[in-house]
């Protein structure tokens, strides 16, 4: 039995970390785009593919990025189910041929299996990956267990900590 809380097995994440990671996730999917090597673009699932969205495209030089929103769960009710509330680009989208689709996590596989059932030919990746997520995923840099928590640098904030030994 596990008495921990998500915290306690907890991955943190640096905005160092999240940029080396998505860089080295753009460079796993560079040539690889069905359109002798490109890709038409980037669509970033909200809130936390923004950012590798951003790097990826980026590093790739690809101009076309759009969003896609989800909401799957929130701190009060995981079990929830997935919901789009905002859709990318009809015209662009089609069945998702050329389209790179990314996001920060994959951890159950829900906001992935959605989206997956929209856009069928796009390619899937992801910075980090959970096992019960990973079929749902193309690409992915590193893999984490089911029950670590990852602490994302746009989730935390930075406060002063108390030395273990003193006052100062």
């Amino acid at each position: 039995m596990n008495d921990r809380l998500p915290h306690e097995k907890g991955f943190h994440v640096s905005w160092d970390q999240i940029h080396r990671d998505a860089r080295a996730l753009a460079w796993r999917l560079d040539g690889k785009g069905p359109d002798n090597g490109a890709w038409k673009a980037v669509v970033g699932i909200t809130r936390g593919g923004l950012v590798p969205a951003m790097i990826v495209s980026r590093e790739l030089d690809i101009r076309v990025v759009d969003t896609i929103s989800v909401k799957s769960y929130s701190h009060q009710s995981q079990g929830a189910e997935a919901v789009i509330t905002k859709e990318p680009q009809a015209g662009l989208m089609g069945d998702g041929t050329g389209i790179l689709i990314v996001d920060d996590l994959v951890d159950t596989g829900k906001t992935l299996e959605l989206v997956r059932r929209l856009y069928p030919r796009a390619h899937f990746a992801t910075v980090y990956a959970k096992p019960s997520g990973k079929p749902m995923v193309d690409s992915y840099i590193t893999e984490v267990s089911q029950d670590t928590w990852i602490f994302f640098p746009w989730d935390m904030a930075l406060q002063y900590v108390q030395p273990f030994r003193g006052q100062d």
